[in-house]
């Protein structure tokens, strides 16, 4: 099924009957990433599952986007469906979409769960501030006259270096992928209002165990369940006991 929304012909599914349940894909996944969760909810409640724009079958935003213009998506998707206040379910970066939902539109969002999501900005090692510092000492000589040519491979080189695996996968969604990690959304953590619910792999090396720890903190209502030998996507790697613990929470 499509809506269009916000610039963007947007794909989705919707499956089963009760409370509304939202569910939020990662950066590279779609709304079928989700299907695991989305079929051990449907018995009890009505699921929705998005493409974001740029992903799945979701044509791309008509301009790069940041987490509030993909929130803004995601409240025209409820709107166009009728749906008031729902239950909100993130994996990492569909955490990044739910943090900022939860804390801008509290009166859209019923409850929070959080798996690992992204959000807090990844830890400074020695080596990446170094390179980082070379960087910006290189683009201050090469901004001389006649070095464009040179300046241009430069750059290239060095955000291959410094860019993760998904900068370099994102193609045509790169500034859009630039917009969203650049933004620190840690600050938004305490006006969470909505019970929110951490699940975390134990193993998670994209969105470590720091960051959920953090969350919790910072989250006035929030407790976190960790997923021992589960990683980044611990709702597939743990499914029996994540659908337990999900269902627990939204009963």
């Amino acid at each position: 099924m499509f809506l269009d929304l916000a610039g963007a012909r947007v794909c989705y599914e919707a499956a089963g009957e009760g409370p509304p349940v939202l569910l939020l894909h990662g950066w590279g996944a779609n709304a079928a990433a989700m299907r695991p969760i989305l079929d051990a909810l449907r018995p009890d409640h009505s699921v929705y599952a998005l493409d974001f724009a740029g992903f799945g079958q979701s044509d791309p935003p008509p301009e790069p986007w940041g987490v509030e213009e993909y929130a803004q998506m995601v409240i025209a998707f409820l709107d166009s469906l009728g749906v008031g206040r729902t239950d909100v379910v993130g994996h990492s970066f569909g955490g990044r979409v739910g943090i900022k939902l939860a804390a801008k539109r509290p009166e859209r969002v019923k409850r929070l769960v959080l798996v690992d999501s992204a959000g807090v900005p990844p830890a400074q090692t020695p080596g990446r501030a170094a390179l980082r510092a070379g960087l910006r000492a290189g683009r201050a000589i090469l901004n001389a006259p006649g070095l464009g040519a040179l300046r241009g491979k430069a750059e290239a080189v060095a955000r291959d270096r410094l860019g993760s695996e998904d900068y370099r996968s994102a193609g045509p969604l790169r500034e859009t992928f630039v917009r969203v990690v650049a933004e620190d959304l840690r600050p938004h953590l305490p006006e969470i209002q909505a019970p929110t619910l951490l699940i975390w792999g134990e193993n998670d090396q994209d969105t470590p165990l720091a960051d959920a720890k953090m969350m919790e903190s910072s989250i006035p209502d929030a407790g976190l369940v960790v997923l021992s030998g589960a990683g980044h996507f611990s709702y597939l790697d743990r499914p029996a006991d994540f659908a337990r613990i999900i269902r627990h929470f939204l009963a």
